[in-house]
């Protein structure tokens, strides 16, 4: 079964950056999709960015420009570069992975906290 640990939160002010890790203990080429969600509190859960391993990433409108997948195969880690982060960007952040194998698994939450 595939695990995920998760890092790179932290307190930022506004338009500073954070890089959010997500690393896989497989390896990443098992890996078919990869997402990160953020929930704020009393806000649903939503989708930010999603990635095909090996292909393109597609962004939520809110936050294109200024997020970016990144990755390092060695490592078999995924990267989230956040930039020029706004207070609105402040929540719980998810890691999510569907495997070629058809597992769904969750990583851990990370708080992002953007101050104005």
């Amino acid at each position: 079964q595939v695990q995920l640990v998760v890092s790179g939160g932290g307190l930022v002010q506004a338009g500073g950056s954070l890089r959010l890790s997500c690393k896989t203990s497989g390896s990443i080429w098992d890996i078919n999709t990869m997402a990160w969600y953020r929930q704020a509190p009393g806000q649903q859960r939503e989708l930010v960015a999603t990635h095909d391993i090996g292909g393109g990433a597609d962004y939520v409108d809110s936050v294109k420009g200024r997020f970016t997948f990144a990755r390092d195969n060695d490592k078999n880690t995924v990267y989230l570069e956040m930039r020029s982060l706004k207070p609105e960007d402040t929540g719980v952040y998810y890691c999510n992975v569907h495997t070629q194998t058809g597992q769904e698994v969750w990583g851990q939450g990370t708080q992002v906290t953007v101050s104005s």
